[in-house]
């Protein structure tokens, strides 16, 4: 559904009578491309676990200190992107607001690289670096994706968001592959993934391989967001100034609040993606700390499970896409909802020795290969799951959101998802980081994860969506 445009929708908005052409729609798709490594190798799978085995005291600490930061940065985005989205709608364009916190990314990216073992500041500039790159990372994408409506029929909404889901994960599964195969190496074998030494003589023992992660995803996204800026269209300028249209963004915002409980469905979904998507980011930033405290993995060990599961994420993101265009995004995200809580309980299930709580399992045994226990295995099958359903969850959310937006009023819109998707983020990542810290256990921490996932599928199967 498609709401009718806001009399005060400023000049330009609306979508345009001729859709731009394919390779336009293509540059634009590849935005998703060009930040995936950032979630992909320092979120998920390659700093974070290094973070928290290397510079942090122990692994529940690590995962204490990632959480609180992980808050930080969603805290500061919850209080700006709604207000920054009403700003972007008066004044126009979004590919100044991109490239402004497209440098926020770079920077926070490459200072990762000076986190070193040892060093007295190492935890500092790593937390720096990554609330700093997680806000650019975050804001960028919001802006980005209130391009969406100005590229696509609202018929083909789901199709182009899953597209760029996939196309995404497919990157991080490049920038994943080539840091596991030639950068990062097992500390103690001195070897990578591909059985060689590192590339470009990084140190192994200084754990250098895991530290380029940084300057990686901040020169792949230099690279690859470029033709979105030189391709796509943009919305045309309105005339307003910077500070007339942030006056006026303030007010607008003052207003779309009060509105809301004029707009049931569209308030009921932001309130659920804010809790549902609060328990993924969480579920994401902890996985590979988990599986680090739990079973001892280490950069190659996680860096596989990466690659599984970025490929059935890939898969997923794909197909639920196409889903989405033909059954709806609500559907979608309930059942990807479904599976995420299946996979939850799964998890906290198992032990090194012990999987279903209570069912004994022989622990792994140095030196028997890769994922050689069962309770490892079983870890291993949960995490293509929720590679699986995570990508048509955020994917269908983002068409959702398109859908019921507001024309002309998109990126004051899309500031709201993002704010649903923030407001609460640092309570998800601070909980688990408290509870973690309450019980000194990584497996307590994440046992809230189940609530956020329910409550949010509850507020969801209330929502009436009525197809364009």
């Amino acid at each position: 559904m498609t709401a009718a445009a806001s009399p005060s929708a400023p000049v330009g908005a609306a979508p345009p009578a001729v859709w731009p052409p394919r390779r336009a729609v293509a540059a634009w798709i590849l935005f998703d491309w060009s930040t995936q490594p950032f979630f992909t190798l320092i979120t998920t799978f390659v700093f974070a676990p290094f973070f928290a085995s290397a510079l942090a005291g122990d692994a529940a600490q690590g995962q204490a200190l990632w959480g609180y930061a992980t808050g930080l940065a969603g805290l500061c985005i919850a209080l700006l992107s709604p207000v920054l989205g009403g700003i972007a709608d008066r004044t126009g364009p979004r590919k100044p607001w991109i490239a402004a916190f497209g440098a926020l990314l770079v920077t926070g990216s490459a200072m990762l690289w000076f986190a070193v073992p040892g060093s007295p500041w190492a935890v500092t500039v790593a937390l720096a670096g990554f609330v700093l790159a997680t806000v650019g990372a975050e804001f960028a994408t919001t802006f980005n994706n209130a391009m969406m409506t100005r590229l696509v029929p609202p018929e083909r909404l789901g199709w182009l968001s899953g597209t760029g889901w996939a196309v995404g994960y497919l990157g991080g599964l490049l920038s994943l592959a080539i840091t596991l195969g030639l950068l990062a190496a097992d500390p103690q074998t001195g070897k990578t993934l591909a059985g060689m030494a590192p590339v470009l003589g990084l140190d192994a023992a200084a754990r250098e391989g895991d530290r380029f992660s940084g300057p990686l995803t901040a020169l792949w996204f230099v690279v690859f967001v470029t033709p979105m800026f030189l391709l796509t269209p943009d919305s045309p300028p309105t005339g307003l100034r910077l500070a007339e249209a942030a006056q006026g963004g303030v007010g607008r915002l003052r207003a779309t609040l009060a509105e809301l409980p004029k707009l049931p469905a569209l308030g009921r979904f932001l309130l659920a993606n804010m809790i549902y998507q609060d328990a993924l980011v969480a579920l994401f930033a902890f996985g590979g700390i988990y599986a680090a405290g739990v079973f001892g993995w280490q950069t190659i060990e996680l860096g596989v499970f990466g690659i599984l599961l970025t490929v059935t994420g890939t898969i997923g993101a794909w197909l639920g896409g196409r889903l989405d265009d033909r059954i709806g995004g609500k559907p979608v995200i309930l059942g990807a909802i479904a599976c995420l809580l299946v996979a939850c309980l799964g998890i906290l299930s198992l032990g090194a020795d012990h999987i279903l709580f209570v069912v004994p399992a022989a622990p792994s045994v140095p030196g028997s290969g890769l994922y050689d226990s069962l309770p490892e295995k079983v870890y291993l099958g949960l995490g293509l799951l929720i590679g699986l359903v995570a990508g048509p969850l955020q994917a269908a959310s983002r068409s959702l959101m398109a859908r019921l937006a507001p024309e002309g009023r998109i990126g004051e819109f899309f500031g709201l998802f993002a704010l649903s998707g923030k407001v609460t983020s640092f309570m998800g990542p601070t909980l688990v980081a408290l509870a973690t810290s309450a019980f000194a256990s990584q497996r307590a921490g994440l046992a809230v994860l189940i609530l956020f996932f329910l409550a949010g599928g509850w507020l969801l199967a209330g929502v009436t969506v009525r197809r364009a």
